[in-house]
Formats: C-alpha cells, structure tokens, sequence
C-alpha cells in the first residue's frame, strides 16, 4: 500500500471518524471502501457514455415507441 495525504474540512474529518467509531473501523478502511465505491461508479458511467456515444455515431437510437414505453415504465 502507498499512503495518500489530503486537506477536508473538520466537520468530514468529524463525520468520518464517527462512521469510522461506529462501524469499528480506521480512518484508512472508510476512506479506502468510499474511494473504491467512488472510482466503481466513475468508471461505470465513462463506459456507459463511451458506448452511448459510440452508438450515437451510429445513428442507433430507440424508436419513439421505445422512448414512450421506458417513460410509462418509470413514470407509473
């Protein structure tokens, strides 16, 4: 492992160690477990836009039809 140093404000680094206490665990474990979730997430959407973008390049894009039912999926 390396060692990482960086500024936050006194109330993160309060909140931190409260989580931290609470879950019985090191600074070093929440701030590892919310950079790895962070860097999953980050990388997940670049995919997702790389592979829309591409597709827009393509000129694949969904049918009014596909467009109508995602939205009634997700608005009822």
């Amino acid at each position: 492992m390396s060692t990482l140093s960086f500024r936050t404000s006194e109330e993160t680094k309060r909140k931190l160690d409260m989580l931290a206490s609470e879950k019985k665990r090191d600074r070093s474990f929440i701030i590892n477990e919310a950079l790895d979730y962070y860097l999953a997430l980050q990388e997940w959407q670049i995919a997702h836009i790389k592979e829309g973008t591409k597709q827009a390049r393509k000129k694949q894009f969904a049918s009014d039809a596909e467009v109508s039912k995602a939205f009634d999926k997700w608005t009822k």
